[in-house]
């Protein structure tokens, strides 16, 4: 990796005086942005204070109306007579042979069910938290917690139901009601109140959550009204001339882009970097969205996991062209402003699209036969022709939830055959196969099908040979959406190589933030040398959005501090203090404890690091990456036992996880315990197939233990994968000279020679495979 990283060095001269030259340009941006901040900071509306819903309804009482009942107003409320939906008439739930009881004391909601260390007890609910499709509850514990039950009640069947009916959860696990998965203040109360403060402190693991109100009200999504209100109460004649009204967030007026992300705060899966301050700048200064990752969505950005719909919308040609939440949802009811087609039909043609000729659907009316599946759903005849169903096919989420995916793609059941993707078509016609509908699409339709990037991704994702070049091209095609395209910048943390290096340095001066981050996390989990962190991180702490700006200052924390200017020092300093601060308020999360670990590491502050890791484990046992980290702390400070253990655990958790097997195997090596390093390194050979460098050390290590046949044929595998490395080369050389095979070492001595004419080491090892052939 050195050497290719050395040669990209020179081929990247001219892009890397681009980036060296626009320092100026960003530093430009970035002091603008800092006077902007002292500006906003002594504006008057910077000392706007929250004054509550009752202060708008004299003046805005049909948005009042509207709102009144909506989802936002019953997000979240005092447990009463009123707001509690489910049955508390000592109601009966079962599960895994656990029962559990609801029932009423003293005017108060109780369960009694499992609770911490397995005992059943007696728990108050306190809270209600939605009131559609389900209610869920909330159950006060020590530090300021709020506790989540994982039994809800469905609203519709009017019945108790588990969210996870299919699983048995130990009440040591990180989703066990009980525990930080099921807590409110970090995973739902951002979204559910107004003016939230998660009030988190690590040192203490407590919280002090507050909010201005209970639900989502009209400042979580105008802002503090107080210098509005002020206006409002001049007489209409003397209301000065400013600015949005008094308001601090704008709403009206606005492109798709800028209302997307008014509502992409909560509407996303992505990670807050604080308390939410209504900013109306780059998303990133406030969150940062899931991309398009395995595990979350499938290849083609279809939904998979609970991800919502911001990451849906921005790969739609609706977002492309404009088109916003408003456009198809009443802000203040959130309800759809038409019903069924009419919706859609604002704007494409009844006559062209809501038609038989279009959808070839039966129209609700027409005689035919509804579709029934495997579940006992029915779907009506009539249903085939709406829109939404095969533009926008949906998935269950806890439990009952449906929600539509929001990329409003057209069906494309041949991706589905090709990528494993799911297809409107089968959702429906779920009693077909793929063939089928992929021959209807053809007799409706044609055979011509556009290319689509999730064959791309998908290609990537199985690790094809053509990988590298598939993700550098979607990375550069300006054409596709921008969270395509960072995902793919993402996806090349796996191949370290000169066309990568090449596409990352590109993307760095991109446009677009979210791109700008996904190379620069990319770039900082390379090995690369102090001089090239610098080049690559140092122009990003003048970025205009946080996010980029906290992860350069990641890039740069393995960097010595002497060699940052004095200008460049602070610089590092504010954007470190901002990724501190991030990670500080999500603490309360395994990955958070994890990257400041992997920070102090960086920064030299073992000890810390190793607190931050297991904080991380305490947090979530089973997650392996913090295990991993703080093994290989371990290695360093010379406590291989204590490594040797966590990376057996991790490995536990994730099998599937080769690399994991690599690692052990190679800390057995340093140990001295060759026969249960082979049988790990033989794991990771089987699990790795691709891998030269596994079946090269695993040919080492067996050489040493006097295997001879079975090292052979791993260095002869390792050739097969890499047939220039030099490393094989010399170890298959040196390997027939040892068993006083020299005509057989003698080609690959030659090769040596041939691939790198520029070292001694072939032509010294011909000189000893002629002596030792006249010897023989």
């Amino acid at each position: 990796m050195t050497q290719d990283l050395k040669k990209w060095e020179i081929i990247g001269v001219l892009a890397t005086l681009v980036i060296v030259l626009a320092i100026p340009f960003y530093l430009c941006l970035y002091q603008e942005e800092i006077r902007n901040r002292e500006d906003a900071s002594k504006s008057p509306l910077a000392q706007a204070a929250f004054v509550g819903r009752e202060a708008c309804i004299d003046c805005h009482k049909p948005e009042y109306d509207k709102w009144n009942g909506s989802h936002h107003d019953l997000a979240m409320d005092v447990a009463d007579e009123q707001t509690v939906l489910g049955d508390f008439n000592n109601a009966v739930f079962e599960h895994n042979g656990m029962t559990s009881r609801f029932f009423k004391k003293d005017q108060k909601f109780y369960i009694n069910t499992l609770g911490p260390g397995g005992k059943m007890a007696d728990f108050e609910i306190t809270h209600t938290f939605g009131a559609y499709p389900l209610q869920q509850y909330l159950i006060p514990f020590p530090g300021g917690r709020l506790q989540c039950l994982t039994i809800a009640w469905d609203v519709v069947k009017k019945k108790w139901y588990h969210l996870y009916p299919d699983q048995d959860i130990p009440v040591n696990d990180w989703l066990h009601w009980t525990n930080q998965a099921q807590n409110w203040n970090g995973m739902c109360a951002e979204c559910h109140s107004t003016h939230l403060v998660k009030g988190y402190d690590q040192k203490t693991d407590s919280y002090n959550t507050t909010w201005s109100e209970i639900d989502v009200s009209c400042e979580a999504c105008h802002g503090p009204a107080s210098k509005h209100l002020e206006w409002a109460q001049m007489p209409e004649m003397a209301r000065p001339d400013t600015e949005n009204f008094g308001l601090i967030v704008k709403t009206r007026g606005l492109n798709s882009r800028n209302l997307v992300e008014l509502c992409a705060r909560c509407h996303a899966r992505r990670s807050f970097l604080g308390d939410y301050q209504h900013p109306q700048t780059d998303a990133l200064d406030f969150m940062l969205p899931q991309l398009l990752t395995e595990g979350m969505y499938f290849p083609d950005g279809q939904i998979l996991e609970e991800v919502y719909v911001y990451a849906s919308f921005l790969q739609s040609k609706m977002y492309n062209n404009n088109v916003r939440c408003s456009d198809c949802h009443d802000v203040h009811s959130l309800k759809r402003i038409n019903d069924g087609n009419a919706l859609c039909l604002q704007c494409h043609r009844a006559d062209v699209y809501d038609n038989k000729e279009d959808h070839f659907h039966k129209q609700k009316g027409e005689k035919g036969d509804p579709v029934k599946l495997a579940d006992g759903t029915v779907i009506d005849v009539g249903e085939g022709a709406k829109c939404e169903r095969c533009h926008m096919p949906g998935r269950y989420y806890m439990g009952i939830d449906y929600r539509p995916d929001h990329s409003i793609r057209v069906p494309r059941p041949d991706l589905s055959m090709a990528d494993k993707t799911p297809n409107a078509c089968n959702q429906c016609h779920a009693d077909k196969d793929g063939q089928w509908s992929i021959d209807y699409m053809t007799k409706w339709y044609g055979q011509t099908r556009k290319p689509h990037y999730g064959s791309a991704m998908a290609a990537a994702r199985e690790g094809k040979p053509e990988t590298v070049d598939i993700l550098v091209k979607t990375a550069d095609d300006i054409l596709l959406p921008v969270i395509v395209r960072a995902t793919a910048v993402s996806m090349l943390i796996s191949y370290p190589e000169e066309k990568s290096l090449q596409a990352l340095e590109r993307a760095l001066a991109d446009d677009e933030s979210m791109i700008r981050h996904a190379a620069i996390r990319t770039f900082s989990r390379f090995s690369l040398d102090e001089k090239q962190r610098l080049q690559f991180a140092l122009p990003l702490l003048y970025d205009p959005a946080k996010a980029v700006r906290m992860e350069a200052a990641m890039c740069l924390s393995p960097v010595s501090e002497n060699v940052l200017k004095e200008n460049e020092r602070k610089l590092f300093e504010s954007a470190l203090s901002e990724y501190k601060g991030a990670m500080a308020y999500a603490g309360d999360f395994p990955q958070a404890q994890f990257n400041q670990g992997l920070l102090y590491s960086n920064l030299g502050d073992l000890k810390t690091a190793e607190k931050h890791y297991k904080k991380s484990i305490a947090i979530d046992d089973v997650f392996y990456p913090a295990k991993v980290n703080l093994a290989m702390l371990y290695n360093q400070t010379g406590e291989n036992d204590k490594a040797e253990k966590l990376l057996k655990q991790a490995y536990e958790i994730r099998p599937d996880m080769h690399e994991l097997a690599y690692s052990l195997g190679l800390l057995l090596v340093e140990k001295k315990e060759p026969i249960k390093a082979v049988h790990y390194l033989t794991l990771a050979a089987d699990g790795l197939p691709n891998n030269a460098r596994v079946h090269y050390n695993l040919g080492l290590l067996l050489q040493s233990i006097n295997q001879q046949s079975e090292a052979e044929k791993y260095f002869l595998y390792a050739l097969k994968i890499e047939p220039d490395n030099l490393d094989s080369l010399y170890a298959m050389t040196t390997y027939y000279l040892n068993t006083e095979q020299p005509f057989k070492a003698k080609p690959f001595a030659e090769k040596i020679i041939s691939a790198y004419p520029e070292y001694a080491m072939g032509h010294e090892l011909i000189e000893v495979i002629n002596k030792t052939s006249k010897q023989k």
